[in-house]
């Protein structure tokens, strides 16, 4: 299969729930509902699948976000963060049949297990502690919305008579998303995940994760997907987009770089690691691919990559992604309102995905009867008509 040949990708966008602006490090819209929403209501009307809500930190809760974001959408799939340790399984598994049942099964579930997560809200835990905390979370979260009442006792966890008394509307739950890239986290997403998320690498990188993920996935006789989660900056041109890149961390000190690469480095994430090695902590090299630039994770911690360039070729980027396993790419751009517009405009045509807002753009026929100026006419009124407004 050539990479024209592969099938339309699923396409996330993000919600900027700690606040948004138009300069990394610089925020300059606060995260009030009223933003959030215009986000999403935008998603919902392009066309892409569902959102991402970011956890921890200063970012707004998102069970609560998503549950009153849906009210505002109608198609759009909600990923929301669920941090094993810090909710029992039981009310998490409450919590998610019930999100999923007044969003009318809109639901995906972005199982969260990374140090700073834990560490900030008084759970010490080793990374080998955390994965084998989060193995007994998800085996007993899955069990009660399979509808079982559970009885556990493990080294983490001591359940009970745990039941969900509610069912949730997608059959036997919600998707499953998961990332990290340490050995424990790859064996917990072959026995447990649906979609196993890495940030993005360069693709090489990623194959080699994902075989393993596979490796693990197959000794429990089950298999996995996979998705990528990156940024996006794309433009008419090549030279437009690289520019774009260059003034989103124009006011970035070279002081602040080398706090946030030395503070990513010692964070005891495997995945934060692998995304600081990508750019080295310096502004000297961080197009590390034809069209991927490592200029976000100088200062962002997590996703640290972006695809960049005209709408051709960041789709051959994301192509080459899709021909390793990716089916679903989570991405963002700086502000989020006016690049998911860019996104949907310019990228999702690439993709062969049509935009309910952005349709194909075709000159109709005129009649035959009719010339001239006349059939222009004709043509600019079929042409404008074809357009509505959000």
């Amino acid at each position: 299969m050539t990479h024209s040949d592969l099938p339309t990708p699923n396409l996330y966008w993000f919600i900027p729930s700690s606040g948004d602006g138009r300069q990394l490090g610089q925020p300059s819209r606060p995260a009030s509902f009223a933003y959030l929403s215009q986000i999403a209501q935008a998603a919902d009307v392009l066309g892409f699948d569902g959102v991402l809500l970011p956890t921890g930190g200063t970012n707004e809760d998102t069970l609560v976000v998503a549950s009153a974001l849906s009210s505002l959408t109608r198609q759009l799939r909600f990923l929301v963060a669920l941090r094993p340790g810090l909710l029992s399984p039981v009310l998490a598994a409450r919590l998610t049949a019930s999100l999923d049942r007044i969003t009318g099964g809109r639901v995906n579930l972005n199982i969260v297990s990374g140090s700073g997560n834990f560490d900030y809200e008084g759970l010490k835990l080793s990374q080998e502690e955390r994965y084998a905390l989060t193995d007994e979370w998800l085996g007993v979260f899955r069990a009660l919305l399979r509808g079982g009442t559970v009885h556990h006792e493990g080294r983490h966890l001591n359940i009970q008579e745990g039941r969900s008394l509610l069912p949730s509307v997608q059959r036997p739950y919600p998707p499953i998303f998961f990332g990290g890239s340490s050995e424990p986290a790859l064996k917990v997403a072959g026995e447990h995940v649906d979609v196993y998320l890495s940030w993005g690498e360069r693709p090489e990188q990623v194959a080699e994760k994902f075989e393993r993920v596979r490796a693990q996935a197959a000794a429990h006789g089950r298999t996995v997907r996979f998705g990528l989660r990156a940024h996006v900056i794309v433009r008419e041109t090549e030279e437009e987009a690289w520019a774009a890149a260059d003034r989103l961390i124009a006011d970035i000190s070279d002081g602040e770089i080398a706090r946030s690469h030395k503070a990513f480095l010692a964070s005891g994430s495997e995945g934060q690691r692998r995304q600081s090695q990508l750019n080295g902590g310096t502004r000297a090299s961080l197009k590390v691919g034809k069209n991927l630039w490592a200029g976000v994770g100088l200062v962002r911690g997590g996703a640290g990559t972006a695809f960049v360039g005209n709408a051709e070729n960041v789709a051959a980027a994301l192509r080459e992604y899709q021909a390793v396993g990716v089916d679903t790419f989570i991405l963002s751009g700086y502000p989020h309102l006016e690049e998911a517009y860019r996104t949907a405009e310019l990228l999702f045509p690439a993709l062969g995905r049509t935009s309910p807002v952005f349709p194909p753009r075709e000159t109709p026929a005129a009649p035959a009867s009719v010339t001239g100026t006349e059939a222009s006419s004709d043509q600019d009124l079929s042409y404008t008509g074809r357009f509505r407004s959000i």
